[in-house]
């Protein structure tokens, strides 16, 4: 399930709009999401397959660091 934080947020405001207000709605709807898509992509985030991706990498490279470093002290103890 993809969450879009964009079409969260435009839809939480437009519907705090008065139900008279259609033509209003358009273009407050279009706005709102070009805004929101700017700004959201000048913060430089990333998507959640690309930070479950980097977990991945990170958990496998602790787990490979404290293999070696068992192996290092089972070195020095001998």
């Amino acid at each position: 399930m993809t969450i879009n934080p964009i079409e969260n947020m435009v839809n939480q405001i437009l519907d705090k709009l008065p139900q008279g207000a259609d033509v209003l709605r358009e273009d407050i709807n279009q706005n709102l999401r070009a805004g929101l898509s700017i700004a959201l992509k000048k913060m430089d985030l990333v998507t959640r397959d690309e930070f479950d991706a980097q977990k991945a990498v990170l958990e496998k490279t602790r787990e490979k660091l404290h293999q070696l470093e068992t192996q290092v002290q089972a070195l020095e103890k001998s």
